[in-house]
């Protein structure tokens, strides 16, 4: 986040999310929002759709 200039953004790691079935995933706070992050590209939509832009990345969302 630091190398985007991206600020007021807290990354933590995890251990279980309970959601181990469904591969490795992340949330994000305040909205509760889940995504599926099987990839280095997923991350990187994640992070310019949802951080960037405001808006979601649909297909990665987990319900």
């Amino acid at each position: 986040m630091k190398e985007l200039g991206l600020q007021n953004i807290r990354v933590n790691q995890a251990g279980c999310l309970d959601r181990c079935e469904l591969g490795p995933c992340a949330v994000f706070y305040p909205e509760g929002i889940w995504y599926r992050l099987d990839s280095f590209a997923a991350v990187d939509e994640v992070i310019e759709k949802h951080l960037i832009q405001h808006g979601r990345a649909q297909h990665l969302m987990l319900p």
